[in-house]
This record gives C-alpha cells, structure tokens and sequence, in this order.
C-alpha cells in the first residue's frame, strides 16, 4: 500500500506521540534504561533478519516496527537528558548519508555498486569523527561470520584481494591440509595435560583458518556466508522435523531407529521438495 509523504510524516508524529505517552504512564516504559533495552534491540533485530530471511513480506513490514520502535525509545531517553532526540538522529543520518554518497551529491563519480564501495572506504577514513583505520568501524559484538565477510569486504575495497578469484581455492585447500595434518598429530603426552590443551588450540585456530578461506571464497563468487548457511539451517530443519514426523506416524522413536531408517526419511524428505519444485 502506496501513501503520500505527508501519510507518512503523520504515521511518525502519530509513534512520537505515543512514545511520549508511553514514557509517562506507563511503569514498564517509564522504568527502561539504554542498558535494559539492549538485549531487547538485539533479540528484535535477529527477529527482523529471520524475517527477511524467510521472504515474508508481512512479517518483515512487522518486525520493522518493533526495531523503530527501540529507535524512538532510544532518542526518547535521549531527549530526557538533553544529550540528543530523534530530530538528532534524524539530522545526522542525512548528513551522513550526504557525505558518504560524493557521486550522488557531490562531485565524484561512480558507475557500479563496486565502485561506490570502494569509494565509500575513502570517504569512511576521511569523514570526521569516523573509522581511523580500515576496520575501525567493525563492532567488537558481530557475529563472528558475518565479521569474518565484513573484514574481508573491507580489505578488498582497499586493494588487499586476491588477483582472480579462482587463487582463493588453493588457499582453501592448503587450510584443509593444515587442519588435517594437524588432526593427525597427537598431542605431547604431558603429566598436566598441557600438550592435550595446545593439540585442541592448534585445531580450533587451523579450523578457523578454514572458516576464514571459505568465507573468502563466498565473498569473492558474491555469496553472503550468513544468508547461505541460514538457509542451510533452514532446510536441515525442514528435512529433519520431516523424519520426526514420518517416525511418529508409524508409532516410532528416533532413538529406536536405525540411522540408515532414518536416512530412507531424510532421502524421502529431499524427494517431496524436489517435487513440490517441479510442480
């Protein structure tokens, strides 16, 4: 559904009135802190993301709301102290937006999305009271997946990448090698157990080298790690709530199944969407 501007300012408005409402009479909003909605804005924005993930349209127009909703709660206690509101906000992510996009606003020239990437980079060290280093702007708190593509992303728009994108995979295969060989390596027998301990930290940093080259190599063939595997996840579920329900229809356990049993379900369950694709 299509409004007018003016709808739309009248939809704010109307949230900012609320907010204030909310902020005076109500003890639950009244007793909030930056602190205590934290975990809260965390929780809403992986909500909004399952949401986008599953392409529902109705649920993502939803979620969005909860997130703008921790938006205006923040400027409100901002506004309670004299430090910021949300005209604040507002004022700055338009300066921001107009400072960082030069080709559109400015002088500069951009003709892809790549190079509007690579521009941003430039501008990002430039800009005042912005990242001083290249991954300065990364937050401590993401994901370490989504922080793995982040660095590499932002490396790359420098020109630290790889020449072609094919050399990535004898990267992968040398950290495959490394972690194998390192699998195969018993640990120093030690009476306190210490050569056990280094074995596992040499397998866990080799296993994140990996983890590190195959984000790589999904970033350079424009995959987002994050999106691949959740849909990943997503399927597993799919496949395995399937068994568990084939399982129960023939009053069975999946403890009392065999894992081949349980495989003919899974394969069962592979058949049925591959046909309801075909269909």
């Amino acid at each position: 559904m299509a409004h007018t501007k003016e709808e739309k300012l009248a939809a704010f408005g109307r949230l900012l009135d609320i907010m204030d409402d909310l902020r005076e009479k109500c003890p639950w909003d009244r007793k909030q802190t930056f602190d205590s909605l934290r975990q809260n804005t965390i929780e809403e924005t992986y909500e909004l993301a399952t949401a986008i993930s599953r392409h529902d349209m109705n649920e993502i127009s939803k979620e969005l709301g909860d997130v703008l909703l921790h938006v205006v709660f923040y400027a409100k206690m901002g506004s309670e102290t004299g430090e910021f509101d949300i005209a604040d906000v507002c004022n700055r992510l338009c300066d921001k937006l107009i400072f960082r996009h030069p080709h559109v606003y400015g002088e500069a020239a951009a003709q892809n999305a790549e190079e509007v990437s690579h521009l941003w980079e430039q501008v990002k060290l430039k800009e005042k009271g912005g990242n001083k280093t290249v991954l300065g702007g990364i937050p401590d708190s993401l994901p370490s997946l989504v922080k793995a593509y982040r660095i590499q992303d932002k490396v790359a728009n420098v020109g630290f990448d790889w020449e072609k994108k094919e050399d990535v995979w004898a990267k992968v295969k040398e950290e495959i090698a490394e972690f194998e060989a390192e699998l195969e390596t018993p640990p120093q027998p030690s009476p306190q157990g210490e050569g056990e301990q280094k074995h596992n930290q040499k397998m866990d940093a080799e296993f994140g080298d990996l983890l590190f080259a195959m984000i790589n190599a999904a970033r350079l063939y424009k995959i987002r790690p994050d999106n691949a595997l959740e849909h990943t996840n997503l399927k597993f579920i799919r496949r395995f709530n399937y068994i568990e329900a084939r399982a129960k229809e023939q009053g069975r356990e999946l403890k009392d199944m065999t894992l081949a049993e349980m495989d003919a379900l899974w394969d069962e369950a592979k058949a049925n969407e591959q046909l309801s694709i075909n269909n």
